[in-house]
């Protein structure tokens, strides 16, 4: 990863120095030519053609003077245009940027001072090494010499040109190495963290899960390492759920094998007469076996997703009265007074659900059950009833010493009992919340727990309002 990110930014640098470089070689020599002459830097070549042209029309050098004296709108060698006399417009004096321009004849003869001090002096051999050669065919007819000033000719723009490329270049040459070292800094930087998400997940793979990346930031590299964490967490969590399933099931399984085998034994040995009473000891944890197996069956297939639910329109009158009904004779027999909602005082008698009419009697049965489990003599037990615009809540109240506030997180987890000391026969098999929960998940609702303020314990189970049907045919 990293390697391509070096790879990745490399390119990007040395496209970006090429490009600025031959954008930087096409351009600089128009740039400077535009700003050199166009601007009104003198270019000497060029003024001596001008000059040679004058002395062609005119076969002498009298008279130019008024090439650098003339106002615009006159003929003239000017510089807002090339073509010479043809019509020039302007003035030479605009080339001239204060410099001190002097023209001589093939002598050596001034006959033209832009200061006006030496003309018809004549020069030394010094000047005229300096001074520019005017011809008119292939024949020596003066010599321009320029003093002060900017004085550019085309070799000299070419000069130019050639040391503002090797400054181009060089420039481009230092960013490049500076930008290739920030990008291979950034490259380490950006792919440490998918580094250390690497090694993580080979410890995953070898079985650590309790191994986590540190977050760094809420870019998109910090949400996938807290994604990370998150699905590690998620996964230990499992794997510590898995075991401690495991050895809970192999402990409920081996109890009721045990005493099976030892009654079975004893029946065989002789110790135990063959009696109905003692052959009904054994049916019993056959039966309890059967129910723990079919209890994790469902509670297997609920998690998965995978339990078939016969879902029909159901008046949640109806379903609470039949559930309410199978309960009552253990309720008057332990002195408990089990209640429905007034239906028709508080106009709920026509409210209806979506569900599986015996897997919502399965939820509702476990929940009484544990009420009664925990409701002493002469208590109470209060089965309600609220409705939403969405859904319908039924709870289910009682006068018990209500859930440990240390156990209320985990209750509705396998296998877990607030009092530890009840036994499998008087408690069932520690499955009961479990399923109840992931049943009216399956329906699409939830169940909770929680300690009502007057006392007890008070479980919710919410579940999709049924819609009205349609009267249209």
């Amino acid at each position: 990863m990293t390697k391509k990110f070096i790879l990745a930014f490399t390119l990007i640098v040395l496209l970006s120095v090429l490009s600025m470089v031959w954008i930087a070689r096409q351009s600089t020599a128009n740039e400077v030519r535009a700003f050199m002459f166009p601007g009104g830097m003198v270019d000497r070549d060029e003024m001596a053609q001008w000059l040679a042209e004058y002395y062609q029309v005119h076969r002498s050098w009298s008279g130019v003077e008024t090439l650098f004296s003339r106002g615009a709108g006159e003929r003239g060698f000017g510089w807002q245009n090339r073509g010479g006399m043809q019509g020039g417009e302007g003035m030479m004096r605009g080339m001239m940027m204060n410099q001190r321009i002097q023209i001589a004849d093939p002598e050596g003869t001034v006959v033209y001072d832009s200061r006006g001090q030496n003309v018809g002096s004549k020069w030394s051999a010094n000047s005229l090494a300096l001074a520019t050669t005017i011809r008119v065919e292939n024949q020596t007819v003066g010599y321009l010499l320029v003093e002060g000033g900017m004085m550019f000719s085309r070799a000299d723009e070419s000069r130019l040109v050639q040391r503002l490329n090797r400054a181009a270049i060089m420039a481009a040459a230092i960013s490049g190495g500076i930008a290739l070292l920030v990008a291979v800094l950034l490259s380490l930087s950006l792919s440490r963290p998918i580094r250390e998400l690497t090694l993580a997940a080979k410890q995953i793979r070898a079985g650590n899960l309790s191994q986590r990346v540190k977050v760094r930031g809420s870019d998109e590299i910090g949400l996938l390492a807290e994604t990370f964490n998150q699905m590690a967490e998620a996964l230990e969590k499992a794997e510590q759920t898995r075991r401690t399933m495991t050895a809970d099931i192999a402990h409920e399984l081996r109890n009721p094998l045990a005493v099976q085998r030892a009654h079975l034994e004893a029946l065989i040995d002789g110790v135990y007469p063959l009696s109905v009473e003692n052959l009904q000891i054994v049916l019993e944890q056959n039966q309890l076996l059967t129910r723990l197996v079919d209890d994790l069956r469902t509670l297997a297939l609920a998690e998965s997703g995978q339990l078939s639910l016969e879902k029909t329109r159901l008046s949640v009158k109806e379903l609470l009265t039949r559930i309410s009904d199978a309960f009552q004779a253990q309720a008057a027999e332990r002195q408990i007074q089990l209640s429905l909602p007034d239906w028709e005082k508080e106009s709920l008698a026509s409210i209806e659900v979506l569900g599986d009419p015996m897997r919502l009697e399965q939820v509702l049965g476990n929940l009484l059950s544990n009420a009664l489990r925990y409701t002493p003599a002469g208590g109470w037990i209060k089965i309600g009833v609220e409705e939403s615009s969405e859904q319908v809540r039924i709870t289910v109240n009682d006068s018990g010493p209500g859930i440990p506030e240390a156990d209320l997180p985990f209750i509705f987890e396998r296998f877990y009992r607030a009092d530890r000391s009840r036994s499998r026969t008087e408690g069932g098999s520690g499955l009961g919340l479990a399923i109840a929960r992931n049943l009216a998940l399956a329906h699409g609702g939830w169940l909770e727990a929680a300690n009502a303020p007057q006392g007890g314990a008070i479980f919710t189970l919410s579940l999709p309002k049924a819609k009205p049907e349609s009267r249209l045919k």
